[in-house]
């Protein structure tokens, strides 16, 4: 057990916090939709707090003596950490003492749906307070327009597959797309088969829903070309309490980088 998320401090008894993290394994894992599009490293450990970006900057040019002495130093990128808080009743742990399985953990289920949210959005879209360029941020050519017809997806998603091909980025490719619209291609139908069918023909691969996401991003899945290092995966820490309500988080350390920018293209709604 990590020691900063205190959760031998918390009034909670070891058979109801196997059922709270279980829980949130369960409402995290469906929504957690960046990390199955990109490389992922780790978990470092609580401590790691930067990733190598193998860089130099230059940041003096003298050092007084004017026979070329030069310092420059090495770039990373910070890990950041993210913290959603959330509560549990403390009458409604008491009754997993007693046996209880189907705890009331909604504000559990808000918190992951929220870090899962934040954790693809910041994946896809970039998190400027945290140094992070997401990977639709840094695509290197335009945005492809996706269209508000459904009818119109094959050939957006055709367009950006063959944009990746000539900057010579091999596929597989998948397509991440918000939640509304990945609800939409998996009602639409064309002759003789599924809108669903028809794109990942198209992209020798997945359709994947990514909740916290607006519009989409065509990327390739050969790997390399997108970097999740993570020093903390999905944890839950004790905040404090009272005699009604026990007060918790989830957290999560991370940072993100494009390696490859050619490598996605961005599709706008």
């Amino acid at each position: 057990m990590t020691d900063h998320l205190l959760r031998d401090l918390a009034p909670i008894t070891d058979e109801a916090w196997k059922l709270i993290d279980a829980e949130a394994r369960e409402r995290l894992t469906p929504n957690l939709a960046g990390r199955r599009l990109v490389d992922w490293t780790g978990p470092h450990g609580w401590t790691y707090s930067a990733t190598d970006l193998g860089r130099v900057q230059p940041i003096e040019t003298t050092l007084g003596g004017g026979t070329g002495e030069e310092i420059a130093q090495r770039l990373v990128l910070p890990v950041s950490e993210f913290r959603v808080p959330f509560t549990v009743s403390r009458a409604e742990l008491a009754n997993a003492s007693r046996g209880a399985k189907n705890l009331d953990l909604d504000d559990l289920g808000r918190a992951a749906w929220r870090a899962a949210e934040c954790e693809n959005a910041t994946i896809l879209h970039g998190r400027k307070s945290a140094g992070i360029i997401g990977i639709s941020e840094a695509a290197s050519g335009p945005a492809q327009a996706l269209g508000t017809d459904t009818a119109s997806f094959p050939h957006a998603v055709a367009v950006a597959v063959d944009r990746l091909r000539q900057a010579g980025v091999d596929g597989p490719y998948a397509l991440a797309i918000d939640p509304e619209g990945f609800t939409r291609i998996a009602e639409s139908t064309e002759p003789g088969r599924s809108l669903l069918g028809h794109l990942q023909q198209i992209l020798d691969g997945e359709v994947v829903r990514a909740p916290g996401i607006t519009g989409g991003v065509v990327l390739s899945r050969r790997g390399g070309d997108f970097a999740l290092d993570v020093a903390q995966d999905f944890a839950i820490g004790y905040s404090h309490h009272d005699a009604d309500t026990i007060h918790l988080y989830l957290e999560e350390a991370f940072t993100f980088h494009v390696v490859e920018p050619d490598a996605a293209v961005a599709l706008t709604s």
